[in-house]
């Protein structure tokens, strides 16, 4: 008699990936304030789930979109209806969502609106930093900005408030390995470029040699910089040229000088 053929035992790599993805799909997030929330109301991508507003802000968001029905609390006990931080701003309105699908890097790498210009972030954790790269990053049409799944700003109320609506527009991807999708860039035909202040070269010059090439923008946290494997992944390492030697500049507004030069180009 024949023997059941035994069962194949998933490897624990693959266990693992799909608990993630199980968990990032029941992932929500509370985005909040007037611009924000308004903005998110009229992204059809954005998955919403409850909307929760003061009588006043209400009034100030204007019409909602069709199916949408609010919780009208009093404004004084707010805090006590949304598990917000202390400090947020909130302006009396929060929308529980769930993050965004923007779909593979493939996809938007090749075949994103404006021209091919990415901007890739190593180890930037500060919402705020994160937050306004994404504003400059639509502003300069940037088709995407990657950064490592661990280690880096995920969606937040925060991020979404100092993105001024950029979260909703601008894809925002995080990938399992930073220097791998790097190196999928590039074989793609993406020029890869990592900004540190020891750079020899500096922006402008290279960008002038690189005019009409697709270009993937690095940039790393504030002290540590680029880890050592994103830098050999990079086609080169520059620098921002100083008027004077009295410091450098924070890595939203490296990013934003950066965006505005490639997007000359």
């Amino acid at each position: 008699m024949a023997e059941k053929p035994q069962k194949t035992k998933k490897p624990a790599w693959v266990i693992d990936k799909e608990r993630a993805r199980r968990a990032a799909a029941a992932e929500t997030l509370w985005l909040f304030g007037l611009h924000a929330v308004r903005d998110a109301l009229a992204n059809p991508r954005r998955e919403k789930l409850r909307l929760v507003v003061s009588r006043n802000a209400l009034d100030r968001l204007g019409p909602l979109p069709e199916g949408t029905e609010p919780e009208i609390t009093d404004a004084r006990t707010f805090d006590k209806a949304v598990p917000l931080a202390p400090d947020s701003v909130h302006q009396g309105a929060a929308l529980e969502v769930r993050p965004l699908a923007w779909g593979k890097l493939e996809d938007l790498a090749l075949s994103g609106p404006g021209r091919p210009l990415m901007v890739a972030l190593d180890r930037v954790t500060d919402p705020h930093n994160v937050g306004a790269i994404l504003r400059s990053a639509e502003v300069f049409g940037a088709r995407a900005v990657i950064a490592p799944a661990r280690h880096s700003a995920p969606e937040t109320g925060a991020l979404a408030k100092t993105a001024s609506g950029a979260l909703e527009r601008q894809p925002y991807l995080r990938v399992t390995n930073l220097a791998d999708a790097l190196i999928e860039l590039k074989a793609m035909g993406y020029t890869v470029l990592g900004l540190d202040g020891t750079g020899q070269e500096t922006l402008p010059e290279t960008l002038r040699a690189l005019s009409g090439r697709a270009i993937c923008l690095v940039l790393g946290a504030e002290g540590p910089g680029l880890r050592e494997r994103t830098r050999e992944t990079c086609d080169h390492i520059l620098r921002i040229p100083f008027a004077a030697d009295f410091g450098s500049l924070n890595v939203s507004n490296a990013a934003a000088v950066a965006l505005y030069a490639a997007s000359q180009s």
